[in-house]
């Protein structure tokens, strides 16, 4: 295949990745904002496909970001590409401070808090899968199902950072519109200048080439 790498990467090196990419966070950081700044639509299309991404970013659906984002730019007449982009605003430098936020906030509205005596964030989410594992598994070889610890991640985890998720989310969508739009105007404006100048240079160069031939 003409995409296909040639040398395959392990699942250590993706994790790594991931964790660290490749030319570091402020590589990583430049690319997005040149792709941003080249996609094709108005400046407000493009800043509301990047705000319902930033939104994305701040819900507990990991590994569905892009699907939901590009769901939402369609919605609100975004660019979805704009939107997938947006949801690189959640790396794992910004993971944690999201969760925090989102479930302490979460659980203020409820009126709950998150208990950490028996599991912490991670094993919460730990027991849940193999709580979703194993029953499923028990369909099978019809073992009693046990949803004990699926509850416990959805009392405690989900719903909450769901739901405390929204207002900062909303916020950081609605900052990020401002101060986007104004900036991808600009380079817009100048990008359509540039092309403009190139194809006028190249207008006066055939004139000047077709007065000469016509002298001669």
């Amino acid at each position: 295949m003409v995409f296909k790498r040639r040398n395959k990467r392990g699942a250590l090196r993706i994790a790594a990745e991931f964790l660290y990419p490749r030319g570091g966070w402020t590589r990583a950081f430049h690319y997005v904002r040149h792709r941003l700044t080249r996609l094709p639509g108005t400046p407000e299309m493009i800043g509301r496909g990047i705000a319902v991404g930033v939104f994305t970013a701040f819900t507990p659906f990991y590994g569905l970001h892009f699907f939901i984002a590009a769901l939402l730019a369609l919605i609100v007449r975004g660019n979805v590409l704009a939107a997938i982009l947006g949801t690189f605003f959640g790396n794992p430098l910004t993971y944690v401070p999201i969760a925090v936020i989102s479930l302490k906030f979460g659980h203020f509205l409820l009126g709950t808090h998150f208990t950490d005596s028996d599991r912490s964030l991670f094993g919460k989410f730990r027991g849940a899968a193999h709580d979703l594992l194993a029953n499923i598994g028990a369909i099978f070889d019809h073992r009693a199902q046990d949803w004990a610890q699926l509850r416990i991640f959805w009392d405690e985890v989900f719903w909450p950072y769901l739901l405390g998720g929204i207002l900062p989310g909303l916020i950081s969508a609605l900052v990020m519109y401002a101060l986007c739009v104004p900036v991808i105007r600009v380079y817009q404006n100048r990008r359509k200048g540039m092309i403009k100048a190139k194809w006028d240079a190249l207008r006066a160069k055939k004139k000047q080439a077709d007065a000469t031939a016509g002298t001669e």
